[in-house]
Order: C-alpha cells, then sequence, then structure tokens
C-alpha cells in the first residue's frame, strides 16, 4: 500500500470527531443506559453452546485492502457450516453508535459480534449488553499488546476482544531537531529553533471536541495523573500530578510554543500545518504519515516519527481503535467466541495491519515487509506499549465532556489552571453519581 494513502484509511485511526459532536445529544441517553434496570443479565447466562451462521457489524471498511472482507472470506472458506455475514454500517461513529444501541436495547439477536469505539465498552459492559469473556468465554490475550487489552476490561472483567488499536506520534522535523524528545523538558527545550526558524513550535489538538480531551488526557496521564477510579464513577483527576500536566499544555499556550492559532486545531488542521512545514513539532496519528511523505508535503524526506514525550521518559499515548463484542442477545455465542479468537489470531491481525489498522499483536510490528510500507511501525509499537485506554466509564460522554470544557477554559485563560481541574473533578462526579 503506498504511503501517500495512509491519510484516506478508516476514520477509527483517529478518535472520531463525529462522535464527540454527538456528544451532547447522547449524554442523556447515556445516562439513562448506564442506570437502567435492564441489566441483561439472563441473557448473557443463554445460548453459550449456540452453533450456526452469525452476523459481524462494524462500521464502513475504507480501507483499500479491503481488510474486514477478507476477514470474512478467510473464516468463511474455513467454516462453511458457521458463515458470518458482514453488516456494514455507516462510516459515522455517532450512526453506528445509535444503531448498535437501538438493536442491543431492543434484546435483537440479529447483531451477534460488533466493533465497537473503545470508549463505548464500560458503557455496554455496564448496561449488561455485551457477553463477559470469562470462565468458558475466557480469551488468551497473552500475545497482545496490554495496553488494548485493558481498553476492552470494565471492573477488571474483559468484555471484549482489542481488534485493532492505534496509538499518538510525535512528528518532528529532523532537519531542525537532531533527536526526538523523550520528555516535555526537551520538546520545549528546543523551541527557540522554531523560533529562528519563522514556525510555530508544538500543536495538537486544542479546539473544544473529542481531540482536545484526547490531547489534555495524554499529558495528564504522562505527569502521573488520571480521570476515574476502577469503578468507573469516582473522579481521580484532582491532584498535583494532573495539575502539573494540565499546566505544562496551558503554560506553553500562553507563551507561544504552541501557536495561537492552534487553539482551533482538529486533525486536519494540525496535519495541514506541518505538512506546510508551519511546525517544528506535531502531536498526530498514524494517518498523517502518508500526506507528510508525499510528493506534495514541504516536508518530504525531512520529518520522522517517535512516541510522545513524557515526564520523565516516553508519554502516554491515548488508545484509538476498536474492541469487538459479543451481543448478549446472541443465540450462537459458541460460534462468536470462536469468531473472537479468530480475530486476534496472528493470520488474522496480519490482514488487518496490512489494511493499516495498527495491529494488537506486539509481533506484527516486527514484520519488515509491512515495516517497508509502514515505516511509522516501530515507534507506534513502543508508543502503544506506553499507551493509556481513555477514561473506562460508563459515563464517558459526561467525562469527555468535563475534560474538553475545562481544559478549553484553562487554554483560553478564562480558567486557571487550579479551576480547570476542580471542574473537571465535579463533572466527572456529577456523571458517576447519577
Amino acid at each position: 500500500m503506498a504511503l501517500k494513502k495512509v491519510s484516506s484509511l478508516r476514520s477509527s485511526l483517529v478518535p472520531r470527531a463525529a462522535f464527540a459532536a454527538a456528544s451532547v445529544a447522547l449524554l442523556t441517553a447515556t445516562f439513562a443506559t448506564a442506570c437502567s434496570s435492564d441489566s441483561g443479565s439472563n441473557a448473557i447466562s443463554q445460548n453459550l453452546t449456540g452453533r450456526g451462521p452469525i452476523t459481524y457489524v462494524e462500521g464502513k471498511d475504507t480501507t483499500e485492502t479491503g481488510a474486514v472482507k477478507q476477514l470474512i472470506e478467510r473464516w468463511n472458506a474455513a467454516h462453511p457450516d458457521e458463515k458470518v455475514t458482514f453488516k456494514e454500517q455507516s462510516n459515522d461513529a455517532s450512526q453506528q453508535y445509535d444503531d448498535l444501541k437501538q438493536h442491543l436495547k431492543a434484546k435483537s439477536a440479529d447483531y451477534d459480534v460488533f466493533a465497537m469505539d473503545v470508549p463505548w465498552t464500560a458503557e455496554f459492559a455496564a448496561s449488561g449488553w455485551i457477553q463477559p469473556l470469562k470462565d468458558s468465554f475466557a480469551l488468551d490475550t497473552g500475545t497482545l499488546l496490554s495496553p488494548p487489552v485493558e481498553s476492552a476490561k470494565y471492573n477488571g472483567t474483559l468484555y471484549a476482544a482489542p481488534r485493532n488499536t492505534n496509538g499518538g506520534l510525535l512528528y518532528y522535523r529532523k532537519d531542525l531537531v537532531t533527536e526526538a524528545p523523550k520528555t516535555w523538558t526537551e520538546l520545549l527545550a528546543q523551541c527557540p529553533k522554531a523560533k529562528e526558524a519563522g514556525i510555530g513550535c508544538y500543536a495538537g489538538q486544542f479546539a473544544p471536541y473529542e481531540g482536545l480531551t484526547v490531547n489534555t488526557a495524554e499529558v495528564i496521564n504522562a505527569f502521573g495523573g488520571s480521570f476515574v477510579g476502577p469503578d468507573g464513577k469516582t473522579p481521580t483527576v484532582d491532584s498535583a500530578q494532573s495539575r502539573a500536566g494540565l499546566a505544562t499544555l496551558v503554560d506553553a499556550y500562553k507563551n507561544g510554543d504552541i501557536p495561537k492559532e492552534a487553539i482551533s486545531f482538529k486533525e486536519p488542521e494540525s496535519q495541514n500545518a506541518f505538512v506546510t512545514g508551519k511546525l517544528m513539532f506535531m502531536r498526530g496519528w498514524p494517518s498523517s504519515f502518508g500526506d507528510a511523505g508525499s510528493d506534495a508535503s514541504a516536508v518530504k524526506d525531512r520529518f520522522a516519527v517517535a512516541p510522545l514525550p513524557g515526564k520523565d521518559g516516553i508519554g502516554a499515548s491515548t488508545l484509538g481503535g476498536y474492541n469487538a463484542a459479543i451481543s448478549a442477545y446472541s443465540k450462537n455465542k459458541a460460534t462468536a467466541l470462536d469468531f473472537l479468537r479468530f480475530l486476534i489470531s496472528e493470520d488474522a491481525q496480519h490482514i488487518i495491519a496490512t489494511g493499516a489498522l495498527p495491529s494488537v499483536r506486539a509481533s506484527v510490528y516486527d514484520d519488515p515487509a509491512l515495516i517497508a510500507k509502514m515505516p511509522y511501525l516501530p515507534a507506534l509499537k513502543e508508543s502503544i506499549a506506553s499507551a493509556v485506554p481513555r477514561p473506562v466509564t460508563p459515563f464517558y460522554d459526561a467525562v469527555s465532556k468535563a475534560v474538553t470544557d475545562n481544559a478549553y477554559a484553562a487554554l483560553t485563560g478564562t480558567k486557571s489552571v487550579d479551576d480547570a481541574i476542580v471542574g473537571m473533578q465535579k463533572g466527572i462526579e456529577t456523571a458517576g453519581s447519577r
């Protein structure tokens, strides 16, 4: 696959802007769902030995290689009596979410296995809509990268198979920077070089949407902070570590190390700034690599990628990607479980990686043929190995909104860092108490 085509791949490579935009609309429904008495507990104990055809549901497959269809064909060739039908949803995350929720609330058996954005896992698990993968349904995750596995857990129980993952990368100008910075202190110390070159030093995604939640979570996690406790409800963000992390971004924005225009950046704007040579450092996803290396890029052959910086070493990227779960209402759960095992197999994960969807198996990142096509893989492997899932909570929409609103207020100067952290704490507390 040509590198210049990487940026055209499925939007699941990045946290979905559409999902964030729908946050307010979905917020009330999310609370009602997570607190519902419709636990699905009876359904979870049924049809455990059922075998037969199943339906797999996922967002639109936009990979050049048709990765999902390849997976289905590979499975069906080996399982003629338990064939999988692929139900392709739209490419809009909010529409995918609504579609899944509608079927699950109706206790429909039409969807046996489905892929879901990582943050939805906790809500669906708390609602009793997906089959816990324990006891006779346990999955062997020993060969998988641990952060994606953790993203598929709720309250310590695995509820999904991590199907593909993703991690943030630090894009940097190797013609201006001799070595990638490993810490925020090292990165910011090199900002005078950007000023001398007449360009911005660093930018991520700081507009008030899901991308700001991701960028804020990464710096707070990198400094040792967190957002919620193991129960997914108790807020933990009010800490010195969280303040130090958020202050790093806020101070850099105030003093100009982060350009003023970056306050409106989403993924396309930050990528454009880097590709046109206006930034020395950019926080981005692997999907930007193709455009940065294309013939039209001002930085072609003059950039490299590395894991995100942290406080004392490699930072804590926020995970993207999909988790695949078994519906509690499936009639053929034994077949569905075998299909999950297939999805995390070496063979299936190689198909996924060839489609430029980052694999959940560590070994895939060491494949020389894949590295030749996607040179960012070694750095991405490091990034994912130290990554942290987005806050694992059945109230993710509300938590994300609390983080975004308060981080944006701190960046724009309408709140102090201290008040912003307190605001996040209160917002998360309100969400968890409903």
